[in-house]
């Protein structure tokens, strides 16, 4: 009867000391957890808003940057506006999608990984050349309509 008391005294002993221990740590990993999702879900929103997922975004976000980015390679030689606005354009999407790649880690992973950075840039880069050439072949089989840029007239 006696070893019976015996253990379930320290069974109370040992319970109250792994939830005083519970209780001291878990706030500290519950807020730790809760900004890596709410940096996760904003990384996320931001890459959807930069990404060629999201097309009716690119006369508030992508054009603008990509502008920008022309802008400032043709204050070294003005022929490099519009190549460099194509190449700011093209950048800002594959940022869109890695930022949507770091974002979606953040939110759904319960551990935490080793991010692999060139094969996350491989595959942003990838992605990206696929939208592009799709934008491509649709404007060259007559699906989408390409903007006149430069007209002989």
């Amino acid at each position: 009867m006696e070893s019976v008391q015996n253990v379930s005294q320290e069974l109370n002993v040992t319970g109250e000391t792994v939830l005083e221990e519970l209780q001291q740590s878990t706030p500290k990993e519950f807020k730790k957890d809760i900004f890596k999702k709410i940096r996760g879900g904003f990384f996320l929103v931001l890459g959807y808003l930069l990404s060629p997922l999201c097309w009716w975004n690119d006369l508030l976000f992508n054009l603008p940057i990509a502008y920008g980015f022309g802008y400032a390679c043709s204050l070294l030689s003005p022929k490099l506006l519009l190549p460099c606005s194509i190449i700011g354009y093209w950048l800002s999407n594959i940022v869109g999608i890695l930022l949507m790649q770091f974002g979606s880690k953040d939110i759904f992973q319960k551990e935490p990984q080793e991010h692999n950075l060139k094969k996350e840039l491989f595959t942003g880069l990838i992605s990206s050349t696929a939208y592009t050439l799709l934008i491509i072949l649709l404007i060259q089989l007559k699906i989408l309509d390409s903007p006149i840029l430069f007209s002989n007239s």
